[in-house]
């Protein structure tokens, strides 16, 4: 065992430690975060305009402050862009993380002096905490991968510009410098099909033992990996590789593809971060779900999904939420982020200590005849269709045909297959019987024969990865949404 591997065993211990002191005093940790985030941003031009001065409790706060979304806060954000201080936070953000696609273009979220340092240490403990837990730390003296944007940034008004991920590749500790990959001058391709064959070039003879991204994105790295290897499975190329790291998507839909791509299983870790702050990781590798991170500069509220879009719903604080709710995540940060909606929606698998799963966007769902399916429905019935069979997915997305040429409207699932159903209906049935268990709604609307069974559309190899280039968002942190409420992305794929 080397020097690197004991100091990782004993550092985790300390952090564990430290962990469980503020999740085991949820509500205080809770009340201390949002009690120093209001008094420091009092003088803020938002904090003024919102009596900040007058808060003294959630109450308060919830009175004074809206709900907001980015379009609802873009006033103050573009102030803050054009150099101006004092306005959401104090003083001037460091960066702004740029994300694709509102209805006006592109997002620019604020990272701060205060923010920057929890989304760094927050990817480190997770990784910490599976050492503590598992004893396994051997992984550091291997080489490790992080799929991520350019870290190439822009610079305006004393503020740089640049992906969350291309940001966060200037932390990169000291430590891990030598062991980090790919080089610098690949890491800036901006082309991602040209840098994916960068990576696998300068890889292929490496020892990787542990690599992270999103699972699409690094499913194309392994395929890239196996075409040069000549057919080599992934864990003969990288005979030491046994951690996989990810976050943006669940995992499931590609876990029988990667499995069988590595040629053995590997351990995973599952990572909530966004421009907008790191929510949660995965701190068990045998408890479902992912840690809360209570004490990260972050105050949350929660609002049910299913009474968002009503008028007045009743906003929950971490004390009051429940296992198995599909909950609206709203925000205030460090970063002047103030009662925001980032649009995800999450489920508590555990209050002792806090655990969340993502069950999908707020705008991602299906809802066309009033079925209301969300994103992990849609997950699950893949997962419990595919099981104890030979079929392997590349990936899918489900969206409403309203008017199809004949019969009943019906959910159709557009899926690339990597290894194909041997028999297509009776894959369809069990589709369509692990989403009827699922949603009453949708239940009641195939019993009522308003909706017909779903329907399958084989995608074409390689299908997904053009229509993403088609839209200017190959690789990155992009991804395909795994539902949506119209046909924009089915009518792309099936054209």
């Amino acid at each position: 065992m080397s020097i690197k591997s004991i100091a990782a065993k004993i550092f985790a211990k300390k952090i564990y430690n430290k962990t469980r002191k503020w999740a085991s005093k949820p509500v205080e940790t809770q009340q201390k975060v949002f009690e120093n985030l209001i008094e420091s941003a009092q003088n803020t031009e938002f904090g003024k305009d919102h009596h900040f001065n007058e808060i003294k409790t959630f109450e308060d706060f919830q009175k004074r402050v809206p709900v907001r979304d980015y379009e609802d806060l873009k006033p103050y954000v573009e102030k803050v862009v054009k150099g101006e201080s004092d306005i959401l936070w104090k003083g001037k953000p460091l960066y702004f993380a740029k994300t694709s696609g509102t209805t006006s273009g592109a997002k620019y979220i604020p990272l701060t002096k205060e923010s920057m340092p929890y989304h760094i240490e927050a990817a480190r403990n997770a990784i910490l905490h599976y050492v503590h837990e598992t004893g396994k730390a051997d992984f550091v003296d291997g080489k490790m991968i992080f799929l991520q944007g350019s870290p190439i940034l822009t610079e305006k008004y004393g503020i740089k510009f640049g992906r969350l991920s291309g940001i966060v590749a200037h932390f990169v500790p000291k430590y891990l410098q030598k062991n980090r990959m790919p080089s610098w001058e690949t890491n800036c391709i901006e082309d991602w099909e040209t840098k994916v064959d960068a990576i696998v070039d300068e890889t292929i003879k490496e020892d990787m033992s542990v690599i992270s991204g999103i699972p699409s994105w690094v499913q194309m790295y392994f395929e890239r990996l196996e075409k040069k290897s000549g057919g080599k499975k992934i864990g003969k190329i990288f005979k030491n590789f046994n951690l996989f790291i990810y976050g943006g998507v669940n995992y499931e839909p590609y876990r029988a593809k990667f499995e069988n791509m590595i040629g053995r299983k590997v351990d995973s870790i599952e990572l909530f971060p966004a421009s907008e702050g790191f929510f949660a990781y995965q701190d068990s590798q045998k408890e479902k779900g992912m840690l809360l991170l209570l004490n990260s500069g972050i105050f949350y509220e929660f609002i049910k999904a299913d009474e968002f879009f009503t008028e007045n719903p009743k906003v929950y604080t971490i004390g009051e939420v429940e296992v198995g709710v599909n909950y609206v995540l709203i925000i205030s940060t460090n970063a002047g982020l103030w009662r925001y909606n980032i649009g995800d929606t999450v489920q508590f698998t555990s209050l002792a200590p806090y655990r969340v799963i993502v069950s999908g966007r707020i705008k991602h769902y299906i809802s066309a005849f009033g079925e209301h399916v969300i994103a992990n429905e849609v997950e699950n019935a893949m997962k419990e269709a595919v099981a104890e069979t030979n079929i392997v997915i590349n990936e899918f997305t489900v969206a409403p045909q309203i008017t199809p040429a004949s019969g009943l409207p019906y959910h159709e699932w557009l899926i690339e297959f990597e290894r194909e159903p041997d028999n297509f209906d009776a894959f369809a049935e069990a589709l369509d019987n692990s989403m009827r268990k699922q949603n009453i709604y949708y239940d009641d609307l195939i019993t009522g024969n308003v909706l017909r069974k779903v329907v399958i559309t084989k995608v074409s190899k390689n299908g997904f990865q053009e229509y993403m280039k088609s839209q200017g968002k190959l690789g990155g942190q992009n991804k395909i949404p795994r539902l949506s409420n119209d046909r924009n992305i089915a009518d792309n794929l099936t054209k």
